[in-house]
């Protein structure tokens, strides 16, 4: 007996079987949809938390430090030195220092922070304006109360974006807004358009603090990238003696910390996902068991008619694969579903992708292929005689 004729014989056997069939199949459809859901939809999150840290710029550097005392520190004007003597590999530097609490408009109220920077904050994350300008040189030097908001806090506090000149309170200090960043969040609390920027002179003031410990820096490019790291480390080597009193670390580097860690992620999700595939495996052994002994007299008559034992063998193995195949087939279907709608809910693109369909594919129709084997290994060594006489 061909293939082709086994696969004939195990969709009829299957529509001969619906319910049974169908409920043999569930256990696939649901591993296989689980599969592809969970791959797609972590797939599009990494995608999407990539592409926002690329959108800051991949050669963006972040130095953390830990001052010893007043003589072993670093100053923002020795890392504005640092900058201007190495043009090669190193663009731009500015302070980052945060301050939390209240910021008011009135009656109006909302619980932020705010980043004191210097006027090359913008250009070294790539911000847009929406209205306004950022922080300039002159801000700084001359510690001007200004700030620069974004599209939540000015929906908040104004209700609209267009409040150039107009002040606000940040812990009971006044400020002028000159600028408003564009919307890149939906104006939600706590997200990208959640934020206020301020000289870093003023920042130092309000903190109660004439130390900075965090600093963003901007490599001349991302081929640059090691170069300026290694430039930034032995900087602040020579400064500190320590390398427990610094750290270095790039956007590069956050981002393959972040794929790795989503990666592992998925890897578990999937793997907890195909457990249902193993329970479904099992279904489909048990249920070709029992197909076996159904078909007891029909294996010994085609055995007496000559039938090899790799007949039989191919037959219910076929069979065995088929069922999982269409619940495989099924399984896509719905996962795709799933992960579609889910991008829609959240916003990303977390469409299926070859890859996840090959492997939920192929996983589904080894499982049946494997767990077919045990019936079909029953049905192949049946005695001819014995099966004849099976009632």
């Amino acid at each position: 007996m061909g293939i082709g004729k086994c696969i004939t014989m195990a969709f009829s056997s299957i529509m001969n079987n619906k319910g049974r069939s169908f409920l043999t199949m569930l256990g696939i459809i649901i591993g296989v949809a689980a599969v592809i859901a969970l791959m797609s939809m972590m797939n599009g999150l990494t995608n999407m938390i990539t592409s926002t840290f690329e959108d800051m710029g991949t050669e963006m550097i972040s130095v953390s430090i830990t001052a010893r005392g007043q003589t072993r520190q670093i100053t923002p004007e020795e890392m504005e030195d640092l900058v201007d003597d190495n043009p090669t590999v190193l663009r731009a530097v500015t302070p980052r220092i945060t301050v939390g609490g209240t910021v008011k408009n009135g009656s109006e109220s909302v619980t932020s922070s705010a980043t004191g920077v210097s006027s090359e904050y913008s250009d070294i994350i790539n911000l847009d304006l929406a209205v306004g300008r950022f922080i300039s040189y002159m801000d700084v030097e001359q510690n001007n109360n200004v700030c620069v908001i974004g599209s939540y806090i000015a929906r908040e506090l104004f209700g609209t974006i267009e409040c150039l000149d107009s002040d606000l309170k940040i812990n009971g200090t006044k400020f002028r807004v000159v600028g408003v960043i564009e919307e890149s969040a939906d104006s939600e609390a706590g997200s990208d358009d959640d934020c206020i920027y301020i000289p870093y002179t003023i920042a130092i003031t309000m903190s109660r603090s004439n130390i900075v410990n965090n600093y963003t820096i901007s490599a001349v490019s991302e081929e640059t990238l090691d170069q300026a790291m290694a430039v930034i480390k032995r900087f602040c080597y020579e400064n500190l003696g320590n390398e427990d009193y610094y750290n270095v670390i790039s956007m590069r580097e956050l981002i393959d910390m972040m794929q790795d860690m989503l990666g592992t992620m998925e890897v578990a999700l999937v793997v907890i996902a195909g457990i249902s595939l193993l329970v479904a495996g099992i279904g489909i052994m048990n249920i070709m068991l029992v197909t076996v002994t159904e078909r007891t007299r029909e294996i010994g008559i085609r055995k007496s008619l000559g039938a090899k034992k790799r007949h039989i063998m191919q037959q219910f193995v076929i069979e065995a694969g088929t069922i999982s195949s269409v619940g495989g087939i099924f399984g896509i279907i719905l996962g795709g579903a799933m992960s579609t709608l889910f991008g829609k809910l959240v916003e990303i693109d977390s469409a299926p992708s070859p890859g996840a369909i090959a492997l939920a594919f192929g996983v589904s129709l080894s499982i049946g292929l494997l767990f077919g084997f045990l019936p079909a290994n029953k049905a192949a060594k049946l005695n001819p005689i014995d099966a004849l006489r099976y009632e």
